[in-house]
């Protein structure tokens, strides 16, 4: 794909430092090395990416961050809470690096720092079914397997079950009930203008790219973590 070669495409990898359930969740060992160090390492093996940018709050990320070959020429000075939706971090980081005087870029790629299961290869097809598409706005996604959604129950406190889907689908054999899927944080791609005009990759006719479960497993719990050690373990065996 001659024309995506010659695209202007940066990757931002969101990565504060203020992580409540796994503390320096970002900078954790992991199966050798730091888990941000995983997403750095795949986006700098892209075909197609030309900057990769490490957008954190914190100093000691930031130099794990430049350790493994990223550019953090700043330090994200607002959206660094854990209630700033992380479209508005990945503006913010874009708007810094444009007042830095760096040069503006056409597409972004947001690689959660918390999936260091896709690789190179997942980062390059989803951007060229981005392309292929002439999409504004994908999102990464998995489909559900095992863990039928279509059965899901909702608890009270007592323990009292109600079902989120109504009798109709619920009750159809599990070969019969479509596909569903869920969102991962691994690869989000978007138009940099109209990122910054919806402020959201939840944009207008936005679009799924579905990665394999493995790929898409996103690290917030412990035993997500020990998950992902697993698998990457597996995959180097």
């Amino acid at each position: 794909m001659d024309n995506l070669v010659n695209k202007k495409i940066i990757a931002v990898i969101p990565a504060r430092g203020g992580s409540k359930r796994i503390p320096k969740k970002n900078i954790l060992e992991i199966n050798g090395k730091p888990m941000l160090a995983w997403t750095i390492e795949a986006a700098l093996k892209s075909k197609y990416i030309n900057e990769v940018l490490v957008s954190t709050d914190d100093e000691e990320i930031a130099e794990v961050g430049r350790k493994y070959g990223a550019k953090v020429p700043f330090l994200r000075n607002e959206n660094a809470d854990d209630h700033s939706p992380i479209s508005l971090a990945t503006i913010k980081a874009l708007n810094q690096w444009e007042e830095t005087g760096m040069q503006s870029h056409e597409v972004v790629v947001q690689l959660m720092a918390n999936c260091p299961l896709r690789d190179n290869n997942d980062i390059d097809e989803a951007l060229e079914h981005f392309f292929n598409n002439d999409v504004e706005y994908q999102i990464s996604c998995f489909k559900y397997g095992w863990m039928n959604p279509w059965w899901a129950h909702k608890l009270d406190p007592s323990g009292k079950a109600t079902p989120v889907f109504d009798e109709k689908e619920r009750m159809k054999r599990s070969q019969d009930q479509p596909d569903l899927y869920c969102p991962t944080g691994a690869i989000w791609i978007a138009k940099k203008e109209a990122l910054i005009n919806t402020k959201s990759f939840y944009g207008p006719n936005y679009s799924f790219f579905p990665l394999h479960w493995i790929k898409a497993i996103d690290i917030d719990e412990y035993e997500d973590l020990e998950m992902a050690k697993y698998f990457l373990k597996l995959s180097k065996s």
